[in-house]
């Protein structure tokens, strides 16, 4: 096991009460495991970490991007509160190295494991507002968050369409889009993807581009455009 005093150099936090940090890194599968120690395992904070979490990426987000709208600001909070991005933040400072684990889950990657890593780093966060309070969560944060929140202004908030799309067909028809590859042409290298996009049968829109998952974009903007339009 990682001294537990070098995570608390790569959060940048001494904790009063070391015990919430120790609890934040216990997988359930310790618990399993060792069914006698006093321990508990990190549920109970992964829980508290996720509000905290996404209140505090909420706030930032509000504070600093102005000009987004509130379906894109809920965008940018899934985007950096999501698992992937939380795992990816937690592997960077080495989290999955001081979680107590159990031995066959351990045996089976759990040290890397999106899920493991994901619900520590919320319970460790937990465990910090916990311990200090709001303002201290909100350093913390900012710090191991910095570079995915460069990427996220720099970048910008692309519109979910195909997501957009699907509100609109469920609350107006019960249903949702179908996407259908009608074309592709051009040699591996340089391809070109033609979908249709049609809700209970009724075409809406068709769109291209170098893979599928591009030409059902295209699709779905255009039957946003028509949904504008004539979308009876």
């Amino acid at each position: 096991m990682t001294d537990i005093n070098d995570l608390e150099k790569a959060l940048g936090v001494t904790f009063v009460q070391p015990a919430l940090l120790e609890e934040a890194l216990v997988h359930s599968s310790y618990i399993n495991e060792n069914p006698d120690n006093n321990l508990r395992n990190n549920e109970r904070l992964e829980f508290i970490g996720d509000a905290v979490l996404g209140l505090i990426i909420a706030e930032k987000i509000y504070t600093e991007m102005p000009d987004l709208t509130e379906g894109q600001m809920t965008k940018a909070r899934s985007t950096l509160v999501k698992g992937d991005t939380l795992a990816r933040i937690a592997g960077e400072i080495g989290l999955g190295d001081y979680l107590f684990m159990g031995k066959g889950e351990e045996a089976t990657g759990g040290r890397t494991k999106v899920p493991n890593l994901e619900g520590a780093m919320e319970a460790v966060i937990a465990a910090i507002y916990l311990d200090q309070g709001i303002y201290a969560a909100k350093v913390v944060v900012s710090n191991i968050f910095r570079e995915e929140w460069q990427k996220l202004v720099s970048q910008g908030v692309e519109e979910d369409y195909k997501s957009m799309l699907q509100e609109i067909t469920q609350a107006k028809y019960q249903s949702v889009p179908m996407y259908k590859l009608i074309g592709e042409e051009g040699p591996d290298h340089d391809k070109k993807f033609t979908v249709d996009v049609s809700v209970k049968g009724k075409w809406f829109g068709t769109g291209e581009g170098k893979s599928k998952k591009v030409a059902e974009t295209e699709a779905a903007k255009a039957a946003l455009r028509a949904f504008g339009e004539d979308f009876t």
